[in-house]
């Protein structure tokens, strides 16, 4: 089995789970025990200003009060996952998912993002999305997602809006141009 880490999961037009039709997935973790990542393409209404407001975190003088704060997945919901450019050894309880991106899901992040520390470019979700052993697989075989590898630029430097179609555009899809019907060969 090839490792999905490190690649974005798009879903199919056709898909139409709620949790997750019209999205763009970032897998973080793929093995034989399942896989887990976190969708980067639906910013919830929360900045990151309200959230170290409810975690009492300060962050009035934060840089970063204004970023979105995610719909991660379904998973975990009451959960914080931060993806980030950098490595997982500055931080606890962190994953090197990439050569430069990394997920972390302590509070030493979130604080100091509310000090105004941290990395420069990250993504804050609440929740994952995570697939038993095999799962996924099948959604595959099933015609119900896409994937391309994954790409820092689409995640850190794309509009949210833009980045299942930009993701798709690397691999030379138009997922507007897509049936809503799923083909089987």
């Amino acid at each position: 089995m090839q490792s999905l880490k490190h690649h974005f999961l798009l879903a199919m037009p056709h898909l139409e789970d709620a949790n997750f039709a019209g999205s763009l997935s970032y897998l973080c973790d793929h093995d034989d025990n399942g896989t887990m990542g976190v969708i980067v393409n639906r910013p919830l209404d929360l900045t990151l200003d309200a959230l170290f407001e409810q975690l009492d975190l300060g962050g009035d003088d934060s840089p970063h009060c204004d970023a979105p704060v995610y719909y991660g997945g379904p998973v975990h919901k009451d959960r914080g996952f931060i993806l980030h450019r950098g490595t997982a050894s500055a931080w606890d309880s962190s994953i090197q998912v990439a050569e430069d991106i990394a997920l972390t899901t302590s509070m030493d992040m979130l604080q100091a993002l509310a000090d105004g520390r941290g990395p420069e470019q990250f993504l804050v979700c609440l929740g994952c999305a995570g697939w038993e052993a095999g799962q996924l697989e099948g959604e595959l075989m099933e015609n119900a997602w896409l994937t391309v590898e994954g790409s820092a630029q689409i995640l850190f430097d794309t509009p949210p809006e833009q980045r299942l179609q930009a993701a798709a555009g690397s691999l030379g899809v138009d997922l507007n141009l897509m049936s809503r019907e799923a083909g089987h060969s």
